[in-house]
């Protein structure tokens, strides 16, 4: 297998280039009737395209949710190697939000069908979940290693229930969080300008600063804009790693389709937000 460059240095690139932004692409039923849109595979269709043509050939990174696009079965998996493709063809790395874990065989298929770069859906990395224990993702880490992709593990997320797992504490005294970005660290060591190994971390989360976030490789933040989190708040949560920082908006640009300028204009906004704050921090 030939692979691309490293996810990582791609990133990097790509943030320095076009600021560091991601948009999610979430369509959502309500979403879809906010444009105008029927809930049904063409709505879906139209809703993708949009946001692609709007913004794929300016921000950094776009992140399609799997899960909107394969509620409508096959057709609608169909729509999301279309976006995929169009997507990177404009430019932007794709993150493809489908948050999978599983063991062994099950949890490498799950990798061949995202990293590898034959497969129809792939994309420049993929978010996965290490609850079954890191060395569950072993089979995911390394085909992404040989196709120079990436993966953002969830470690710190946003969500409320979220904490009862990833702040326990283990025997050895951490939290599993905190065991989740070592896992990274290592993962990451020796990699320039950024390894490819990232973690999910949400930008609601305040003060981070008993975590060490500095692990070597990305940090995807969902949590901008409609969850509450500001541009402003990214270096108080974030230290010494922000500028390895991803935030995530999706809403926040999504609600100003279906006009593509309006689109483009907000995406832009963000992003010189963001620039801002990084810029000040």
């Amino acid at each position: 297998m030939t692979g691309l460059e490293p996810f990582g240095a791609r990133l990097r690139r790509a943030m320095d280039e076009r600021g560091p932004l991601c948009v999610g692409i979430d369509p959502h039923a309500s979403l879809l009737a906010e444009w105008g849109l029927g809930d049904d595979v063409g709505g879906l269709e139209r809703f993708s395209r949009t946001v692609v043509e709007a913004v794929a050939g300016r921000v950094a990174v776009l992140k399609p949710q799997s899960a909107f696009f394969e509620r409508f079965g096959s057709r609608g998996v169909a729509v999301l190697e279309t976006t995929v493709r169009e997507a990177r063809e404009a430019g932007a790395l794709v993150v493809m939000d489908a948050k999978r874990g599983d063991i062994g065989s099950t949890m490498a298929a799950y990798a061949e069908a995202f990293l590898h770069p034959d497969a129809p859906l792939f994309s420049d990395a993929l978010t996965v979940s290490p609850y079954l224990g890191y060395g569950s993702l072993s089979p995911a880490v390394a085909l992404a290693r040989e196709s120079g992709a990436g993966l953002f593990v969830l470690a710190l997320t946003s969500n409320p229930e979220g904490g009862e797992v990833q702040h326990a504490v283990r025997a050895d005294g951490r939290t599993v969080g905190a065991t989740v970005l070592g896992h990274l660290a290592l993962e990451n060591a020796g990699e320039e300008p950024l390894g490819s190994f990232g973690a999910v971390v949400g930008a609601t989360l305040g003060d981070l600063s008993s975590y060490d976030l500095d692990m070597g490789g990305p940090i995807l933040a969902p949590g901008i804009g409609a969850q509450g989190a500001t541009p402003a708040d990214l270096p108080a949560v974030f230290g010494r790693a922000v500028r390895n920082v991803v935030p995530n908006v999706s809403r926040g640009v999504l609600r100003h389709g279906p006009d593509t300028v309006a689109l483009r204009d907000a995406a832009e906004r963000f992003a010189d937000e963001i620039r801002a704050a990084l810029t000040s921090a």
